[in-house]
Formats: C-alpha cells, structure tokens, sequence
C-alpha cells in the first residue's frame, strides 16, 4: 500500500496539473480545477477527467488520475477494476492523434464479458453516457488524457476547436511557468557548441579538428570550456547536460 500511495505522489508531483506546480504557475489549484469544470459545461457535458497517459510502470486508474469530478463510488469501482491501461478509450488513443467521440463503454476492455457490461452500466447509470476525448503534451512531452462525458452528441467543429484550445492554453501556461529555469552559468560560443555537436556524433578530437579546420590543441580548447560552463566531468556529461538545454 505504501508503495503504491508513493507512486499516485510521485505522479502527481510530476505531473503540469499537480498541486504545486498550479500554485507555482500563480493559479490556485482548485482554480484549475474549476476552469477545467468550466470547459467542459461550455461544450455541454457534466463530466470530466485529467489524467496522465498510462505508461508501462504506471498503469492503474488511480495512479494516473490527476483531476475529476467522477462520482467516488464509480471512481473506487473503476480503480478496482484496473482497466484503464486496456480500456478502449486508451488503446484508440495509441492509435490516432484525432480527438475520440464514444458512444458507449470507452472505459471498459474491449472484452465481451460480464465486468466490462456491469462496467458500462455503470457509468451510464451514474450519466456517464458518451466520453469525448484528446490528447495533449506539455513542453516536457509528458501526455495527458483530457476526457468530457455526458449525455451530449459529439461537439460541433466549433465548439471542439474552443475546447482544445482552450485547455492547451491552461496546461502551456502551468507547465512553462512552474517549469524553474535551466541553463549553463555562462553562455556558451558557436564553437563551443559545435565540438560539442561533433563529439555527440562520436568523433574524437583530432577528428572534429579535421572537420572545422582547427588544430587539436584549440578543439580540446573549446571542449574544456564547454565542460566548464556546464559543470561537467567530462565529455559526456557535457553532451548529455547540452542536450537537456537544448543546445543541440
């Protein structure tokens, strides 16, 4: 149990739409969460749910689950289930980029069995009856799951357009802002920058000297100097850590 409480902290905390993060952002949490409400009315539907996208270590409903307004007996039901991983909803989503509209069961295994049909019942006794869906990523390439049900058709053109933009706009502006500032102590020179390239590359210092015209002596030069400004050991630190500024 405490293993997999650690596990919801660390994805939440992870997560643009956690707490600390909306707060950092200077919007209060529950803000967030009422904009998220907001959203969703505007295009009609009652229901709504945020979550990360469910990867290989982290597949259960309630490690995922960031905001919702899911009834508590149907989310406790759901997690106990551990189908979101599988659900249709997730496993259409691997497939398309496009927003999904479902009319029946996206939560539910694709199984005909008698869970999945005590499942779809119910979500549709509690007005979950069709799920419209997408999928965002934020500056980091975390993915998120935004899903809207209802009792509503599929949204207009119009109104979807709104809706995804909307929501880019509010998980942009948490993520940039709460993101601290990363970045070498000092800037680093074009010259720097392509040893650097070179040596991600794979090629030695005698071989980059070939490349950009230069003596050994100066690349090993530069190549210190990269080190130095980004507080690195050695070579390959230094790529790695350029990469993560995006340098390169």
């Amino acid at each position: 149990m405490k293993r997999r409480e650690r596990a919801v902290d660390d994805c939440a905390e992870d997560a643009a739409f956690s707490p600390s993060r909306a707060d950092a952002a200077g919007i209060a949490f529950k803000d967030a969460e009422e904009r998220l409400g907001e959203m969703a009315k505007l295009a009609g539907f009652d229901f709504y749910l945020l979550s990360a996208f469910p990867r290989g270590d982290r597949t259960a409903f309630i490690e995922n689950r960031l905001i919702s307004n899911w009834p508590q007996s149907l989310v406790g039901f759901y997690e106990a289930a551990d189908l979101f991983y599988c659900s249709r909803l997730v496993s259409a989503m691997k497939r398309t980029i496009m927003p999904i509209f479902c009319e029946e069961g996206p939560f539910a295994g694709s199984a005909a069995n008698q869970e999945n049909r005590r499942l779809n019942t119910l979500f549709q006794m509690h007005g979950l009856k069709s799920t419209y869906a997408f999928t965002l990523h934020d500056s980091d390439l975390k993915q998120y799951i935004f899903a809207f049900s209802g009792g509503s058709p599929m949204p207009a053109r119009e109104q979807a357009t709104a809706l995804l933009y909307g929501y880019m706009e509010l998980l942009d502006k948490i993520s940039r802002s709460a993101k601290p500032e990363e970045g070498p102590s000092e800037a680093l020179t074009r010259r720097e920058i392509e040893c650097l390239r070179w040596s991600a590359a794979g090629k030695s210092s005698d071989e980059i000297a070939i490349i950009l015209d230069l003596s050994s002596h100066t690349v090993a030069g530069y190549l210190k100097g990269a080190m130095r400004k980004l507080d690195s050991v050695n070579r390959m630190q230094a790529v790695a850590r350029a990469f993560r500024y995006r340098l390169l």
